[in-house]
């Protein structure tokens, strides 16, 4: 327990900082070395040069283009007027009746198409807002409505999705975005039915609580925009390049140069996953700058610009999440805990697996944090009981990733805060919806999927 401690207090000052807002970037390095001075196991500026500051540097040559190609795609159909009319046309076909499932569709789409999180919820707040007034749904179900559609089964579970946390699984078990889709459209199906079903229920309940108007935004139009098949063109090839390239290009390429040391040795399997979503959200960006030449030719530059520096935060936050961990990983109480993780699940590898994900996401706040730090502690070894006991690395792959989307959704978790506050709404008032629909539903569909993953294995 004594060694053990040094972590929790860590831990538990991340989340605490974190939850009231402080910067990733000096909170981890110093909770990390704290942890270190707790646990009395060497230099501190050996683990920050060596050991933290390695993991981060790791993360960020890895997943870099990721961040980078996502943001500036989510801001080209943000300033291309693409993403507005997307929102508007997605609320206006279903109508003031169905504007619950009209927020989640549209944050759906968007977020499957590549669209960051954060373009999503600024784009479709407004819009919502108008529409939950008109259909005299309370406006405290907003931010729920926006998670379910953008912070679960699109970003952990639907296949092809080229959120970073269906891309961290391919470098350990050497997958695909694809893997497992037919486990992933039934966890998928779970969480939507769940959230989608307990928002309109909420929403019975409460009544006609409606939007204050005092302050209250108005619904943006989609004037100056493109139509809507132009606006929906960049998410489909998105879809079919991030397709195509996985399983008919590349494969068909001669790729055994890969294995020149000057290319770290690699081979196809290691890379194919990270240059299908390189290829498809460069060929998608490119479709939205011929697209929509006429409205971005004089913005450019700055579109471009915003959208690489809207990617430095949050890679270098994971970053420094996944550093944290690894400095945790190599403390001496580290081993105790990963033997109590991986022992809940008992003979049960999925279990084990899906147990040991999920607590470190919950932990940082970060499903793509927890889930690098547990990968890069335990991926080998999962990998290789897999092996031994004929379970599919697709199958690990999409446990993987469901079983991060739960609890790392958590009061601390800084997308969470952020959404919060475009909604303006406090953790008190809207937090529990939330809770039912991004952690509660994806907690049920992980169950499912292990269920069906031990009797069936990947499909």
């Amino acid at each position: 327990m004594t060694a053990i401690l040094p972590i929790i207090v860590a831990l538990g000052l991340l989340v605490l900082l974190a939850y009231r807002g402080w910067n990733l970037l000096i909170a981890t390095p110093l909770l990390a070395a704290l942890a270190v001075v707790l646990s009395q196991d060497g230099p501190v500026l050996a683990f920050y040069t060596q050991v933290f500051m390695r993991a981060t540097g790791d993360f960020i040559v890895l997943y870099l283009p990721i961040f980078l190609l996502g943001a500036v795609f989510g801001k080209l159909m943000e300033a291309s007027g693409s993403a507005a009319v997307l929102a508007h046309g997605t609320i206006r076909l279903l109508g003031a009746r169905q504007a619950i499932l009209a927020v989640v569709l549209c944050c759906a789409l968007m977020t499957y198409g590549g669209v960051s999180l954060f373009v999503v919820a600024f784009a479709v707040f407004p819009l919502a807002a108008a529409v939950f007034a008109e259909a005299r749904i309370s406006p405290r179900l907003i931010p729920a409505a926006i998670a379910l559609g953008a912070f679960t089964f699109t970003m952990t579970a639907m296949p092809g999705t080229p959120s970073i946390q269906n891309a961290i699984p391919m470098r350990f078990f050497g997958t695909t975005p694809f893997a497992a889709p037919g486990l992933g459209l039934i966890a998928s199906s779970v969480m939507f039915l769940i959230g989608w079903r307990w928002l309109e229920s909420r929403a019975r309940r409460l009544g006609d609580e409606l939007l204050e108007t005092e302050g209250a935004p108005s619904a943006t139009t989609s004037g100056g925009g493109p139509s809507a098949p132009v606006a929906l063109l960049p998410l489909l090839v998105v879809l079919a390049v991030n397709l195509a390239f996985t399983f008919a290009v590349l494969p068909r390429l001669d790729t055994g140069w890969l294995a020149d040391p000057r290319f770290g040795a690699a081979d196809l399997d290691t890379v194919r996953g990270i240059w299908s979503l390189i290829a498809a959200l460069t060929l998608a960006c490119a479709t939205i700058l011929v697209l929509n030449w006429t409205r971005l030719k004089e913005q450019i530059q700055s579109a471009l610009g915003e959208g690489a520096d809207s990617a430095m935060k949050p890679i270098f936050n994971t970053a420094c999440l996944v550093g944290f961990g690894s400095v945790v990983a190599a403390l001496p109480g580290f081993a105790a805990v990963s033997a109590a993780a991986t022992g809940l699940g008992g003979d049960n590898l999925l279990i084990s697996l899906a147990v040991s994900t999920s607590l470190l996401a919950g932990m940082t706040g970060s499903a793509s944090g927890g889930m690098s730090i547990a990968l890069t502690a335990l991926g080998d070894t999962y990998l290789q009981m897999a092996a031994a006991a004929g379970i599919a690395p697709e199958l690990l792959h999409r446990i993987t990733a469901v079983a991060t989307g739960g609890l790392d959704t958590l009061p601390h978790n800084g997308a969470v805060i952020s959404l919060l506050a475009i909604c303006g709404r406090t953790h008190r008032e809207s937090y529990p919806d939330i809770a039912v629909v991004a952690v509660a539903g994806p907690l049920v569909a992980l169950v499912v999927l292990i269920a069906l993953g031990s009797a069936f294995g990947s499909f």
